[in-house]
């Protein structure tokens, strides 16, 4: 939900996650695992959806469903609920990505969003057929990009380019909004530049404030010298808890089944197998040692040790959270895609726990204020007791 968070802070967005490659309660263990099964995502979808959740991250990948499919089943099944897919220049064609843009479009009312993925892991990009270096990966985007946003916008378009030709290419049918908007996340110099070219907003990955800060600036720095304006969110994992003792009580139960085999072969992908500079960032806040995961005041880095991407989450109490939330907000963060683990049981914990303090779902809260039952007796309740007593 969109919120007025306090006159400092200014609006925030807090999307969530559908964890198409599985779920569960123990990082690096079959334990309690839930398998990536579209009536659990539906379970998630809509309850964030009743939540207040404005709109929800699917991510891409070889182990993953696929977004584009699995966001139109959910988009029938939800109401308000946006869908951020992925966009995958190198691996689709623009042409034939601007009209599955326009068709899950229309199919939703206008509730996608497009998150813009050019790199990552250089093996699993081979077995798509993708085998550009990472610097021209991104300049082939621009042109995928370039093409992609004239068609959504109802141009006609030739193009002749380094990596694509088009011509006379247009959309018959245009999306319900005028140009759905482009996240991307990208911490190399080619993919700042990429984002300050042509995307909306810009992502990071869940550093301590000060580097995000320096990040956010150098992206800033060349948006407005193009004369443009980007916004600015950030992914993270969310351990929220009554109090800080329990927050990191769960936190160590996540990883409490993970060994350090596992530990050293993910950190080996991380920094051998991929070329991304994101992930390497995230790998050298902890290094893959157990001692350095607090790597800023309710900053953990536990995640991490063994998942690709995202891996650092908030952990404490609503309190905490919320102040450190406040943190990011005040260099420039206005949306948050949150995760947690697992992701329905977290969803409600975040919703309940944080979106009050945060000036998010309000109106919800406000609505039941008055409801008489064995968890709370309103003051129309109280009044009826009184009356039969």
């Amino acid at each position: 939900m969109t919120a007025q968070a306090n006159p400092q802070a200014g609006p925030l967005d807090f999307f969530w996650f559908i964890p198409t490659h599985g779920d569960g309660s123990y990082l690096g263990s079959e334990q309690q695992q839930r398998p990536p099964e579209f009536a659990y995502f539906k379970e998630i979808a809509q309850a964030v959806d009743r939540l207040g959740f404005p709109g929800v991250l699917l991510p891409t990948g070889q182990n993953c469903e696929d977004s584009w499919i699995t966001a139109s089943g959910l988009a029938a099944l939800t109401e308000k609920l946006k869908f951020l897919v992925a966009l995958r220049p190198g691996v689709t064609l623009p042409t034939f990505a601007a009209r599955q843009t326009a068709a899950l479009d229309r199919l939703s009312n206008g509730r996608l969003l497009l998150n813009v993925v050019v790199g990552g892991n250089p093996t699993e990009l081979a077995g798509d057929g993708v085998f550009l270096p990472h610097d021209e990966r991104y300049a082939q985007a621009q042109e995928f990009l370039t093409i992609w946003r004239a068609l959504v916008s109802g141009q006609s378009v030739n193009f002749n380019g380094k990596y694509y030709r088009v011509d006379n290419g247009r959309l018959d049918l245009l999306p319900s909004q005028e140009r759905p908007p482009l996240y991307f996340g990208g911490s190399s110099d080619a993919g700042q530049e990429l984002a300050a070219d042509l995307v909306d907003m810009y992502l990071t990955w869940g550093e301590p404030p000060a580097q995000v800060a320096e990040k956010l600036a150098a992206a800033r720095k060349k948006a407005e010298r193009r004369g443009r304006k980007l916004r600015f969110g950030i992914r993270l994992h969310f351990i929220v808890r009554e109090t800080e003792e329990e927050a990191w009580r769960a936190a160590d139960r996540l990883i409490s089944h993970v060994t350090d085999a596992q530990i050293e072969n993910a950190q080996a992908r991380f920094t051998k197998e991929m070329d991304s500079v994101g992930q390497r960032r995230m790998a050298e806040l902890h290094g893959g040692r157990r001692d350095r995961l607090v790597v800023s005041p309710n900053l953990w880095a536990g995640v991490g040790l063994v998942r690709g991407g995202a891996g650092t989450a908030l952990v404490g109490s609503p309190e905490q959270i919320v102040e450190r939330i406040r943190e990011y907000q005040a260099i420039g963060i206005d949306t948050i895609i949150g995760s947690g683990y697992p992701h329905l049981e977290e969803a409600y914990r975040v919703a309940e726990l944080l979106f009050p303090r945060l000036g998010l779902g309000t109106k919800r809260a406000q609505a039941h204020e008055n409801i008489a039952n064995e968890f709370a007796v309103g003051f129309h309740g109280a009044n009826r007791l009184q009356a039969s007593s």
